[in-house]
């Protein structure tokens, strides 16, 4: 039988700390705490080169169900449509006229934190809404 791993989800990206604090938004999660031998996440960037400072950042789930998400500067830009993309489950279970208008609620909500709604995909029972977080990332609300 074989074992269980726990895996992390990284992003390249430009702006590491930023896209983080968005992804706690909108998941709940929380940004762990420093390095031990640091009292704040500043100390710690002014103890890096500068080429290093804002280099990466992350955050967890702060039950420690789901995968660490990391964050990490890559000097070009997004150039293509995801290969993996994550979903955001705020419709499970639900169907119909309920399901959507909870994916449209979430929707609302993700919005003024910098997400852009692509579209909204309904076919009268099942419904998804594509999105784009705040570095053109696809993901979708399920």
């Amino acid at each position: 039988m074989t074992s269980i791993k726990k895996f992390q989800v990284t992003f390249d990206c430009a702006e590491p700390e930023r896209l983080a604090r968005f992804w706690c938004e909108v998941l709940g999660y929380v940004v762990p705490p420093p390095p031990e031998e640091f009292a704040t996440w500043d100390d710690f960037k002014r103890s890096q080169s500068a080429e290093q400072r804002d280099s990466w950042f992350a955050c967890t789930d702060p039950s420690g169900v789901g995968p660490r998400l990391y964050f990490q500067r890559v000097p070009e830009g997004k150039a293509a449509k995801n290969r993996l993309h994550l979903d955001v489950r705020v419709g499970t279970g639900l169907v119909g006229k309920e399901r959507l208008a909870a994916l449209e609620a979430e929707c609302a909500r993700l919005v003024p934190l910098g997400a852009v709604h692509v579209q909204t995909l309904y076919d009268g029972n099942d419904s998804c809404i594509p999105m784009q977080d705040i570095e053109g990332n696809e993901f979708c609300i399920d």
